[in-house]
């Protein structure tokens, strides 16, 4: 039973800390380019705009801003990455609440569906029970 269960173990695998760091690093990248896109595209005034007309607070867009940016570059440096992760996780799933899933599931139907941002909150689930990986500056 002990060979049987051992077989399944992911850190038995070479490369399996590459592949937890290949993921947080892509998911990083994610979360760089969508605060980004808030702070430097559409303006943190213009994404407070936008959160006012789905009737939800101006402030929370700052916040959303500022944890996008912070759960990106935890997850690029490794800095409790895994941990940084599961804030995304809410963050995406307001998006299916208020925005997304009322499109319906596809992403490429208008306005977006539920697909895209369900997929990435599972992504970082998954992030989260594998570990951060290799390349870390602090990982727990």
């Amino acid at each position: 039973m002990q060979r049987i269960v051992s077989t399944f173990d992911l850190s038995l695998s070479p490369t399996a800390g590459y592949g937890a760091a290949a993921l947080r690093i892509g998911l990083g990248v994610l979360f760089l380019v969508h605060g980004l896109t808030k702070l430097l595209v559409f303006t943190p005034a213009g994404t407070a705009a936008y959160f006012q007309s789905l009737d939800l607070p101006a402030v929370l867009a700052y916040i959303t801003i500022a944890l996008e940016l912070a759960i990106a570059v935890a997850m690029l440096v490794g800095i409790y990455a895994r941990w940084f992760g599961l804030i995304g996780v809410p963050l995406l799933l307001g998006t299916i609440v208020t925005v997304h899933g009322a499109n319906g599931f596809g992403f490429s139907n208008q306005g977006g569906g539920w697909e895209y941002p369900a997929v990435w909150a599972f992504l970082l689930i998954v992030q989260f029970l594998l570990g951060d990986g290799r390349f870390t500056l602090r990982s727990r």
